[in-house]
């Protein structure tokens, strides 16, 4: 089971960008799924998650209002587009999916099967 982010990279502030997180090994149609961040120095982060029909989805407070996490059950994949980016923004973004845990989206123990981690970078 693997999960492969991609469309990370450099941008301007105020930028946008958009991750893709691609499923292997496992369907992932009935799991949830997410992306959390940890920026150098500091604490790993909750970004978004969304249930596995796409009924609920869940933001951050950082991110909220700019980005949007929507995900493709046909395509297996995740997709987390982030606009108005900040410098504070910059991170290795890691998308990740559960496999049948239980528990509150926003926490990282919920999922079982994590991505190998994506660098956004925004410039000032």
């Amino acid at each position: 089971v693997q999960l492969q982010a991609s469309g990370g990279g450099l941008v301007q502030a105020g930028g946008s960008l958009r991750l893709s997180c691609a499923a292997s090994g496992h369907t992932f149609e009935r799991n949830a799924k997410g992306w959390f961040r940890q920026a150098p120095g500091k604490k790993r982060e909750f970004v978004a998650a969304i249930s596995w029909n796409s009924g609920s989805t869940y933001y951050g407070d950082s991110v909220k209002g700019r980005f949007t996490i929507s995900r493709d059950n046909a395509k297996n994949t995740v997709y987390l587009q982030m606009n108005s980016l900040k410098p504070e923004d910059t991170a290795v973004y890691y998308c990740v999916a559960e496999t049948g845990r239980t528990g509150a989206y926003i926490y990282p123990q919920k999922y079982d099967i994590w991505g190998q981690g994506t660098l956004v970078t925004v410039s000032s």
